[in-house]
């Protein structure tokens, strides 16, 4: 005879906030098969004196068979799911990025020429690629310009480098996706593209040094090495495969 399995939680539901955490942790143990007892700390005075009680720093909090579990992450790590760590490396927003990129080459090139099997879905997805991952580093421009700064060897010499470096990559995704304007985006994609691969290199083959890639970023988590030397090598072959194009190498 199989016993219900029921579980308590104690989270703040107050009428300007409801803690998100708390909705996650009755998400995470209902899709776990609990019967959640839900208390509702609906004061900030009634929260204290719970955090007081239990000698907590935070809620929710959850109970099952009356022990202490926790917070969510806490919860999660009871039920043996992936917590994630401050600081952690993570290759996900590069991911993201790569991903819709590649799907949207893909559905431009469906819609121009009624199939996804073409040289221009790629050259797309490299471009837009560049877009996405310029504006990742505009959002936050100062961020990027100081973490920049940890490896690239320009914008050591040059610190203003740093601030340019997003808008020079925008500029040249942008005019790529249009093929508009060689003349312009292939130098640029070129410049940056070669700075970037060399400080790279150095950074990560030569002298061994382990960071946190600016790439799609100042407040990454993403490491420095492939991912960052991907994105430079992308922006020198499409210089290089522009480039052709212009001077009439490689048929349009």
């Amino acid at each position: 005879m199989s016993t219900a399995k029921t579980a308590s939680v104690h989270r703040m539901v107050m009428p300007d906030h409801v803690c998100p955490y708390g909705l996650k942790t009755i998400d995470l143990l209902e899709r776990e098969g609990f019967t959640v007892e839900d208390h509702h700390l609906t004061t900030r005075g009634e929260t204290d004196a719970f955090k007081e009680e239990h000698g907590v720093a935070t809620t929710p909090q959850t109970f099952i068979d009356g022990r202490r579990i926790g917070g969510y992450d806490d919860l999660r790590a009871h039920f043996g799911k992936s917590v994630a760590q401050e600081g952690e490396t993570s290759y996900q927003p590069v991911i993201a990025i790569f991903g819709v990129a590649f799907l949207i080459g893909l559905a431009i090139s469906w819609y121009v020429f009624d199939t996804i099997f073409t040289i221009a879905a790629v050259e797309w997805f490299v471009s837009l690629s560049m877009c996405f991952l310029a504006v990742q580093k505009l959002q936050d421009l100062r961020s990027f310009s100081t973490m920049f700064l940890n490896y690239d060897l320009l914008a050591r010499r040059w610190v203003r480098y740093g601030y340019i470096y997003p808008f020079g990559e925008a500029l040249a995704g942008v005019l790529m996706v249009a093929h508009a304007l060689p003349i312009v985006s292939v130098p640029v994609a070129l410049f940056i593209g070669s700075v970037g691969a060399v400080s790279v290199f150095k950074a990560v083959y030569i002298d061994k040094r382990e960071l946190k890639c600016a790439c799609v970023g100042g407040n990454s988590n993403v490491p420095l090495g492939f991912v960052s030397l991907t994105e430079n090598l992308f922006m020198i072959g499409m210089g290089l495969w522009m480039g052709a194009r212009a001077l009439g190498w490689i048929a349009a």
